[in-house]
């Protein structure tokens, strides 16, 4: 599976076809009883009109993917904000949670490192709850194992960020970030096959396929869910815009 470079959770292109035949069947369904105008003229109106203002369905399959995506996300909000305990950035108590579904052989997920490291210091009401989403290689499950032992030991966030710049995955690399971070190594060997870590990658895998994340990073904030390096402002609109519910 390979980190996807910017992209709200999308629908394939065929939804904008049922959506259009949903849209005719719709206008032809309510149209003849009101106004007595034929099933079949109703629909060539409704055709043309869309036909002629082609940007109204990517405005509507965007609705349609934010009400599809709060219905994913309402059942499960608390679990997906809870974090493993120590694994998050920013303001323990944040009124305003984002959450990053990361992989640590993710370049996308690097990238986007400084974008939230700003959101956290630009919105002191903001927890980063950083859920591991091991999905691109075997060596990224053994990274956020050490991520996860290193929660335990209150230093995930120097973990995180040094495991970020050392490079992809490797057993050298996490070494040399479990170093770096000043994780007790003998501890975190013990703690990596825990049932707790084991049972958190289990949980994080099930809410990502759930939510239809195929990709990292992907994110919940609010009612949206997106995948993709989304960048600081694109970021920060859907922080603004939980913010304001």
């Amino acid at each position: 599976m390979a980190d996807d470079r910017s992209a709200p959770l999308r629908l394939p292109a065929i939804a904008g076809i049922a959506l259009l035949s949903a849209v005719l069947g719709f206008a032809g369904g309510w149209a003849a009883p009101l106004t007595g105008v034929t099933r079949h003229a109703t629909e060539n109106v409704v055709r043309d009109y869309i036909l002629d203002n082609p940007e109204i369905l990517p405005q509507a399959i965007q609705k349609l993917q934010a009400r599809e995506a709060a219905a994913r996300v309402e059942p499960i909000r608390k679990v997906v904000e809870t974090p493993f305990p120590g694994a998050f950035l920013g303001n323990p108590k944040g009124a305003v949670v984002l959450v990053e579904f990361s992989d640590y052989a993710c370049g996308y997920c690097r990238q986007s490192m400084a974008d939230v490291d700003a959101l956290i210091a630009e919105n002191p009401d903001l927890k980063v709850v950083l859920r591991e989403y091991p999905i691109l290689s075997p060596l990224s499950t053994q990274a956020a194992r050490w991520a996860l032992a290193a929660a335990q030991q209150g230093k995930f966030a120097a973990f995180h960020s040094a495991m970020f710049k050392v490079g992809r995955p490797s057993e050298a690399n996490i070494q040399k970030a479990a170093q770096q971070a000043g994780l007790d190594i003998a501890k975190a060997r013990q703690a990596i096959t825990s049932p707790d870590i084991e049972a958190e990658i289990g949980r994080n895998l099930s809410i990502g396929q759930r939510m239809g994340f195929d990709g990292t990073p992907s994110w919940v904030i609010g009612d949206n869910a997106f995948s993709g390096a989304l960048g600081k402002e694109a970021l920060a609109k859907a922080i603004a815009d939980a913010r304001g519910k």
